[in-house]
């Protein structure tokens, strides 16, 4: 009779601690991803408890490498950290989208994170927090900056700053008519991209005041007039823009590059449910805008600039009508040996006289 007794009680334990497992989502996240005030809104709402853990890409992979998967519930990679990690270590579990309000998302940003974090026909990912690089621009003197390519028009000629970094080369080459992420898995296309690349940047040396390497010598360069235009990101835009009504961040015609922030589900993961019902809780457009306002950047919530504060909205309004956000060039995942050509590449651009 105790034997059984003792049977009885474990399955008893064993079934609350799987109930207590499943109203605690175990949150792997970045800073002001998921800031106090919302996570008090949805444990209010759900009665699940949020345990948030903070993280950047390389800890992310490293912890569930580490468990194979296991020890978090939901997690918040890069979209360029999905697919790659996923067909190496199998740390991720599928998304089921019929748990997903897809209304919630902006369509264009929902559709290319499906894509980019697709393996094996299956869904690993979709969109969260999101922002771009892409033209920072003193519109009252040059007005005619629209495209990567005009940072080398003879009307800035000397009064220009981007870095040596590979998104220049992407935007670049972008600006020139190609498509460099097509070209991905064609190492002889890509090499051709390069030079051609290459060559309009050695060009347009002359054109650059200093190459910025920091977001306070950048700022500083367009605050105090040495720069009018630059190659930057659209937070530091809008940060100028508060200080400067002339300066604002302008999305470029051939597109700003950006990065996109997921959901994913630890192969591991033990509440799924408690993860589907924080994604589309922090996805609805008012607490997005509240994660917004706490993280600095923007979200894939369609919907969600209209609950931000009214200069954010303006500032976010003006630099991305939707033909802009739809035209965003969302950054896929890099083959390996690419990078090393294009360190080659900007190498030599410094080096050219």
């Amino acid at each position: 009779m105790k034997t059984i007794a003792a049977s009885v009680l474990s399955v008893a334990v064993l079934g609350l601690a799987q109930t207590a497992s499943a109203e605690t989502l175990r949150l792997l996240t970045w800073g002001g991803y998921a800031p106090e005030n919302v996570v008090e809104m949805f444990e209010k709402e759900t009665g699940i408890t949020v345990e948030v853990t903070k993280s950047n890409n390389e800890e992310m992979i490293a912890k569930l490498r580490a468990t194979g998967g296991g020890g978090f519930d939901l997690i918040q990679p890069s979209q360029d950290r999905i697919a790659g990690p996923q067909l190496e270590f199998g740390i991720y579990k599928p998304i089921d989208l019929s748990k997903i309000d897809k209304s919630l998302f902006i369509p264009s940003m929902l559709e290319a994170t499906m894509k980019n974090t697709t393996v094996d026909g299956q869904v690993y990912g979709v969109p969260h927090v999101w922002g771009t690089s892409g033209l920072v621009v003193n519109t009252k003197k040059a007005p005619m900056v629209k495209d990567y390519l005009d940072l080398c028009a003879p009307e800035v000629a000397g009064k220009v700053t981007y870095r040596l970094k590979r998104p220049t080369l992407i935007a670049f080459a972008f600006s020139m008519g190609m498509d460099p992420f097509a070209a991905y898995g064609d190492e002889a296309a890509y090499k051709d991209i390069l030079s051609k690349v290459e060559a309009k940047l050695i060009e347009c040396k002359p054109n650059v005041k200093t190459y910025w390497s920091g977001g306070d010598e950048l700022l500083n360069l367009m605050r105090s007039g040495e720069t009018v235009a630059a190659m930057a990101w659209d937070t530091g835009g809008w940060k100028l823009n508060a200080e400067n009504p002339d300066i604002t961040f302008v999305a470029p015609k051939s597109g700003a590059l950006g990065w996109i922030d997921t959901f994913a589900l630890p192969a591991k993961g033990q509440a799924d449910d408690a993860a589907y019902k924080w994604i589309n809780f922090v996805m609805q457009p008012k607490v997005a805008a509240m994660i917004t306002e706490a993280a600095g950047n923007f979200t894939a919530s369609k919907g969600a600039d209209e609950y931000v504060s009214a200069d954010l909205k303006a500032r976010y309004q003006a630099s991305f009508p939707p033909e802009a956000v739809d035209n965003i060039k969302w950054y896929p995942p890099v083959p390996a040996g690419l990078e090393a050509l294009e360190g080659a590449v900007l190498d030599r651009v410094k080096a050219a006289q």
